[in-house]
C-alpha cells in the first residue's frame, strides 16, 4: 500500500508538471512508472495514464482559458483532424511489423526541453494574432493531419508534437500554444481512455485515484504558475521539467 501511494504521487508529480507547463500526456510518466515498479500490465496502466490526463488537461486548459491564453476556435479544427487521422495511421499501422520509433517521444521530450532552454519561444500575442484566420485555419488542419499520423503510427508523442508545432510551425505566443495544447488533450485523453476500459475492463480503483487525483493537484499548481510566469521565466522552467522529465522517463525503461 505504502509502495503503491508513493509510486502514484511520483507519477503524478512528474505527469502534473509536464501536463500543466507543456500540454505533455501524463501516460508518458505514469504508464512506465506503474509498469516498472508495481508490475502493472501495459494496457491497464496506459488506460489509468489516460483518465489522469482528462482532469490533469481540463484544469490546466481552464486555467489558461481564465487568463485567455488559449484558441479554441483552432483548437477544436485541430483536435478534430487529429483524431481522424490518428484512427486512419492506427489501422494502416496494423498492417506494419517492428516498433522502431517505440522511444519516439521520451527522445522528443528531452530535446524540447533543451530547445525551450538553450532557444525560447519569444512570440509575442500580437504577432499572432496578426496571421490571417482562414490562413491558421488551413494550417491548423494541415498540422493537425501530421500529428495524427505520427500519433497513430508511433503511439505516443501527441502533446509535445502539438506543442512544437503550435510553437514553430504555427507561431503560437507560448502560454496560448500550452493552453490549446492541453485543451485538445482533454479530449483526446478522454477518447483513448473510455477505449481503454471498454475494451481491457476497470483497472485497480485505488491506484486510478491517487494518480487522477495527484496529477490534477500538481498540474494546477503548473498551470497556475506558468499563467503568472513571464515568458523569459516559462521558458527556463519548461525546458528544465521537459530535460528532467525525459531523463527520468529513459532511466525507469532502462530498469524494466
Amino acid at each position: 500500500m505504502i509502495t503503491e501511494f508513493i509510486v502514484c504521487i511520483l507519477a503524478g508529480l512528474g505527469a502534473g508538471l509536464g501536463t500543466g507547463f507543456a500540454g505533455m500526456s501524463a501516460a508518458a510518466v505514469i504508464s512506465p512508472m506503474l509498469i516498472t515498479f508495481l508490475g502493472m500490465e501495459p494496457y491497464q496502466a496506459i488506460g489509468i495514464a489516460l483518465a489522469s490526463d482528462v482532469l490533469a488537461s481540463a484544469i490546466s486548459a481552464y486555467e489558461y482559458g481564465k487568463h485567455k491564453n488559449l484558441d479554441i476556435r483552432n483548437g477544436l479544427v485541430m483536435m478534430g483532424t487529429v483524431l481522424v487521422f490518428t484512427f486512419i495511421a492506427s489501422y494502416l499501422s496494423s498492417f506494419v511489423s517492428g516498433n522502431a520509433m517505440g522511444g519516439f517521444s521520451t527522445v522528443m521530450t528531452m530535446l524540447l526541453g533543451i530547445k525551450f532552454i538553450v532557444k525560447p519561444v519569444m512570440t509575442t500575442k500580437e504577432t499572432m494574432m496578426a496571421v490571417d484566420k482562414k490562413t491558421r485555419v488551413i494550417q491548423s488542419i494541415l498540422c493537425g493531419t501530421v500529428i495524427g499520423l505520427i500519433c497513430g503510427f508511433v503511439g505516443a508523442g501527441g502533446g509535445m508534437m502539438m506543442l512544437l508545432i503550435l510553437t514553430s510551425v504555427l507561431g503560437y505566443e507560448l502560454k496560448t500554444a500550452v493552453g490549446t495544447s492541453v485543451f485538445i488533450m482533454t479530449f483526446t485523453a478522454l477518447t483513448g481512455a473510455a477505449s481503454h476500459f471498454y475494451l481491457g475492463g476497470m483497472p485497480d480503483v485505488k491506484i486510478l485515484l491517487m494518480c487522477m487525483l495527484s496529477t490534477l493537484f500538481f498540474a494546477r499548481v503548473a498551470a497556475v504558475f506558468a499563467n503568472k510566469a513571464s515568458a523569459k521565466t516559462l521558458n527556463r522552467a519548461l525546458g528544465i521539467v521537459l530535460t528532467v522529465l525525459g531523463a527520468v522517463i529513459i532511466l525507469v525503461k532502462l530498469v524494466q
